[in-house]
C-alpha cells in the first residue's frame, strides 16, 4: 500500500514538473510572437503612419501603444523627453516654432506704405488704399480694417491715435471744455463742419483740431417775445 502511494506521489510530481515546463515553453512562444509583432510594427511604423488610408484615430492608437509619456521643456530649443513602453527613453531637440509673424511675413514695402498712410487715414481707408495699390497680406489675402490693426501692432507701428495726439489734436471732452459746450454740441458741429475732426478708426471716433483763441460759439438765444 505504501509503495503504491509513493508511486502515485512520484507520478503527480512528474506531472506538475511537465506542466510547469510546458507553461514556461508556451510563455516563451507567446513572448517570441509578441516580440516579432512589435518589431514588425517598428519596421512598418513610418509606412503605416504616412499611409493616406490610416485614419487619425488609428495614428493616435499607434502612439498610445508605443509611448508611455512625453515631457516637454522649452528654452532656446524645445526638448522632448520621450519614454516608450518597456522602459526605453529618448531625448529629441527641436527648434522653436516660428511665430505667426515670422511664418506669415508681410511685404516690407506694404508695411512702409501702411506706416505712411496711418498719418492721414484710419484703418478702413488704409486697407482700401493698400488694396487699390495691389498689396496683399502675408497670407495673400486682401487687406481689411482688422488686418491693418493686427499688422500695425505686430510691426509696432505708431497708432493713429498717438500720431494725431502728437499733432496737438484734442479729444471730444477736451474740445468741449475749451469751447464751453457739451460733447453733443461738438458732434453736431463736426457733422456741420464747424470744427475740423480726424477719424481715429472706423467706429465713429475722432480727435479734433485745436480751434485756437476764437472757438465756435453757440448761437445766442433769442429773448422771449413780449
Amino acid at each position: 500500500m505504501e509503495a503504491e502511494w509513493n508511486s502515485k506521489l512520484h507520478a503527480l510530481s512528474e506531472a506538475e514538473q511537465n506542466y510547469e515546463c510546458q507553461r514556461q515553453a508556451d510563455q516563451l512562444k507567446v513572448s517570441s510572437v509578441q516580440r516579432q509583432q512589435v518589431l514588425a510594427l517598428a519596421t512598418n511604423f513610418p509606412q503605416l503612419w504616412n499611409d493616406p488610408g490610416t485614419a487619425d484615430r488609428e495614428r493616435k492608437r499607434m502612439v498610445r501603444l508605443l509611448i508611455e509619456d512625453v515631457t516637454i521643456r522649452k528654452g532656446e530649443h524645445v526638448q522632448l523627453d520621450v519614454r516608450f513602453r518597456g522602459g526605453m527613453s529618448k531625448t529629441l531637440m527641436l527648434p522653436l516654432p516660428l511665430s505667426y509673424c515670422e511664418s506669415h511675413k508681410q511685404n516690407p514695402a506694404m508695411v512702409a506704405e501702411m506706416d505712411r498712410l496711418l498719418d492721414d487715414y484710419n484703418y478702413a481707408d488704409v486697407a482700401r488704399i493698400l488694396n487699390e495699390k495691389g498689396f496683399k497680406t502675408g497670407d495673400g489675402l486682401p487687406l481689411t480694417s482688422p488686418a491693418v490693426g493686427y499688422i500695425r501692432t505686430a510691426y509696432r507701428l505708431e497708432s493713429r491715435f498717438d500720431r494725431l495726439r502728437k499733432r496737438g489734436m484734442l479729444t471730444i471732452f477736451e474740445i468741449a471744455r475749451r469751447c464751453g459746450v457739451s460733447t453733443n454740441t461738438i458732434s453736431d458741429w463736426r457733422r456741420k463742419s464747424r470744427i475740423r475732426a480726424h477719424a481715429i478708426n472706423d467706429r465713429n471716433q475722432f480727435l479734433f483740431e485745436d480751434p485756437g483763441p476764437n472757438p465756435p460759439r453757440k448761437h445766442a438765444r433769442l429773448g422771449r417775445l413780449r
